[in-house]
């Protein structure tokens, strides 16, 4: 346990650390893409590759946990439910959204790797606080009735939906063999440059509330530590390439009304 709560500590740390670097340190993928991050591989691969340690490593913890029948003081269903959540994200991400892309595009393998620790490091966080660390009795049955399960529930939900419809509209913005960019304007992304990430946000934001834990909150911390400047600095590439027509939209980067 004081390896985990270390970890943890310093992964808090280093999230500050990545919010301030990703300012002046582009990650070079998707719209971002330059050749400045070295070799690239398929895109589809790549989110494969980067996104399936979060579904596997979970998956094996809660595989283990049922197995074992091991006992930790707080409710199975409870803890299942929560396990579920997490893991339905991380299988559409890792085994559905990549075979939804259109294009050729490819993603740096230094860009892959990171996200593949990432991963594997959030999953570890999120599977030990649920099936070894979480203080015995914190996850009755009652749990399921409580405001921080059923608001936080409600929010992952919804950012689910606006990342998987934004990704949608994403796209759908060029027809098949066209390389032109557009600027995308419908759902969320009337109000913001980075409507797909402010879903993603919103997810975890839920999953924080609803988990009520401190894996919970460096998830969302992390979240918004990686897109809050990716969002900006999109934000800015879109002027660059759109000038004035982008700059009248009025967007903000990654909440609407807000930033």
């Amino acid at each position: 346990m004081q390896t985990y709560y270390i970890l943890m500590t310093a992964m808090f740390a280093l999230a500050v650390i990545v919010f301030i670097v990703l300012f002046f340190f582009k990650a070079g993928y998707g719209y971002l893409s330059t050749s400045n991050w070295g070799p690239k591989i398929n895109n589809r691969i790549a989110w494969v590759i980067m996104e399936s340690p979060a579904f596997i490593f979970l998956a094996l913890y809660t595989a283990d946990f049922l197995i074992s029948g091991k006992d930790t003081g707080n409710d199975r269903l409870v803890l299942l439910i929560m396990s579920g959540l997490f893991l339905v994200h991380y299988f559409q991400r890792a085994f559905i959204f990549p075979f939804l892309m259109r294009g050729k595009g490819e993603m740096p393998l230094a860009i892959m790797a990171m996200g593949m620790i990432f991963n594997g490091l959030n999953s570890y966080f999120i599977g030990g606080w649920l099936f070894e660390y979480a203080p015995a009795g914190k996850y009755g049955i009652e749990w399921i009735a409580s405001p921080q399960f059923i608001i936080g529930t409600l929010v992952f939900l919804t950012g689910m939906l606006i990342n998987l419809d934004s990704d949608h509209v994403i796209r759908h913005l060029r027809k098949p063999g066209d390389t032109k960019h557009y600027i995308p304007k419908k759902g969320l992304y009337k109000y913001v440059t980075s409507a797909n990430y402010f879903g993603e946000l919103t997810e975890w934001i839920g999953y924080a509330i609803l988990t009520w834990s401190p894996a919970g909150l460096l998830f969302a911390v992390w979240t918004f530590a990686n897109l809050a400047p990716r969002s900006k600095s999109l934000t800015e590439k879109y002027e660059q390439e759109f000038g004035d027509e982008y700059r009248e939209l009025k967007k903000k980067n990654l909440i609407p009304f807000i930033w």
